[in-house]
């Protein structure tokens, strides 16, 4: 009976996390407002790397949709290089916290905690998580990768509770 029992509990536990992940998927990107799903907190993706040093935000002046989110940018020239190559500006993780992802959870990413590697933007929680995640940055990210490829499609942190994978 105890057996059963156990292996009853076992089936259910096992259930969900089968059932939750997929063979290939691609988790979405981070927006603070479900509603207004404006991505990396409003700010200039393409600032970031051809900027002066620091992110400007950008305006919904200059926007592009991609992701099932909304873009926005200080020029038309950077949404322009944006729509070209959207993969070369985004940032890692759908701009989610990488450190959060090299753990195994889903916490947002704050456009002004961030750090380029290898010519891609990996955005942190805060500063105090970059700090964190600048200790050994090449192993979270090699745990980042593999671990952003078992979160189900669309799915993200929505600014209200914790999604674990």
């Amino acid at each position: 009976m105890k057996t059963a029992r156990l292996i009853f509990a076992l089936a259910a536990f096992a259930a969900p996390l089968v059932l939750a992940t997929p063979a290939a998927a691609e988790g979405g990107v981070y927006v603070a407002s479900a509603r207004e799903k404006i991505a990396v907190g409003g700010y200039d993706t393409v600032s970031y790397f051809r900027g002066n040093g620091a992110p400007v935000k950008g305006s919904a002046k200059f926007k592009v949709t991609w992701k099932g989110a909304e873009w926005h940018f200080a020029s038309a020239a950077n949404a322009a290089a944006f729509k070209d190559n959207p993969a070369a500006f985004a940032p890692q993780y759908g701009g989610h916290c990488a450190w959060a992802i090299a753990q195994g959870y889903l916490a947002p990413g704050d456009p002004t905690a961030y750090d380029i590697v290898g010519g891609k933007l990996y955005l942190n929680y805060d500063q105090g998580i970059r700090a964190k995640w600048r200790q050994d940055i090449s192993g979270f990210i090699a745990k980042g990768g593999p671990n952003w490829a078992k979160i189900p499609a669309g799915k993200t942190y929505g600014g209200s509770s914790w999604f674990g994978f």
